[in-house]
């Protein structure tokens, strides 16, 4: 039927309306309701098609990693009071897809005869204060040349990379770097809790006086037990699905990229659902936190 009032539309002009529906035997009145639907399907069409172009660029900011939650919120943030179905609706017609995490295989190898610390941690992935509860890792990258390896400290109060470092090799100087990077930004306190896996790197007598040297705590999981450091492989599994480069053809661009996603893209820019705040990202977790504890005091 809508293809007879689609001619109907079209011809009226020539015909008129009356002696086209008196022919095509169909109600004014249909037609007319048919004509006011169209209209604002049209006009829904439309303001589908500005919200769409809106999605696209948000997605094309996020290095086409957000899906549906995150585009979203990106769009409370900037005012627009959307429904998230309509949002799911749009991005599904335009084949516009978020990122889906892999499993990664682990670099963990236990050192021999090594004595590990105790799990301060129990995995209690929770902190109220920035700078009290620290999660270490270390993955690798490939590259034409061969491995980089980067490993990273993420605060588990504000979910910040605080500190890392790439090198050619994963021998203990590399978490090291890492640690001393994030104390250089002044953001440990006394008795910070350093968590790791048993992996040899972290079981070394350089980590341990480092560790013992800035006033931190050091934490281990179990061998074996992925869990046990879950949140600091869940960001290694956000970097290499949502960097968007599976080889790089040199380490010195791996940095690079490496680098820019780490301090323009996911501490400044990514957001990440807070219990209490709603979507915020990292630096914005830091700043409500920090100000929150300043007003505690």
């Amino acid at each position: 039927m809508s293809d007879v009032y689609a001619f109907i539309e079209a011809e009226k002009t020539t015909h008129g309306v009356a002696p086209l529906c008196r022919l095509l035997k169909v109600a004014r009145s249909s037609f007319y309701a048919w004509l006011a639907g169209e209209q604002a399907r049209g006009a829904r069409r439309a303001a589908d098609d500005v919200l769409a172009h809106e999605i696209t660029m948000l997605h094309l900011a996020s290095r086409c990693t957000y899906g549906v939650p995150r585009i979203h919120a990106e769009l409370r943030r900037l005012g627009h009071r959307i429904n998230r179905k309509r949002v799911e609706r749009v991005m599904r017609e335009r084949g516009i897809d978020g990122v889906t995490r892999r499993k990664r295989r682990g670099l963990t190898r236990p050192a021999k005869k090594a004595v590990p610390a105790a799990d301060l941690l129990g995995r209690d992935f929770t902190a109220t204060v920035p700078g009290m509860k620290l999660v270490g890792d270390i993955t690798y990258i490939p590259t034409g040349e061969g491995w980089l390896y980067l490993a990273t400290w993420l605060d588990l109060a504000t979910r910040e990379i605080v500190g890392y470092s790439m090198a050619d090799h994963h021998r203990a100087c590399l978490v090291v770097d890492a640690l001393k990077m994030a104390a250089g930004r002044g953001r440990l306190k006394p008795g910070c809790i350093a968590h790791s896996d048993r992996g040899s790197e972290y079981t070394s007598d350089e980590l341990r006086r480092e560790i013992g040297r800035l006033g931190l705590r050091q934490s281990m999981g179990r061998t074996g037990s992925c869990f046990d450091n879950a949140a600091a492989e869940s960001f290694f599994a956000l970097l290499k699905e949502e960097i968007g480069t599976r080889h790089w053809p040199d380490r010195s661009t791996a940095r690079a990229e490496i680098f820019a996603f780490v301090e323009t893209f996911y501490n400044r820019q990514r957001l990440r659902r807070h219990p209490r705040w709603g979507y915020l990202t990292p630096l914005e977790t830091r700043q409500r936190l920090e100000q929150e504890n300043a007003l505690v005091a």
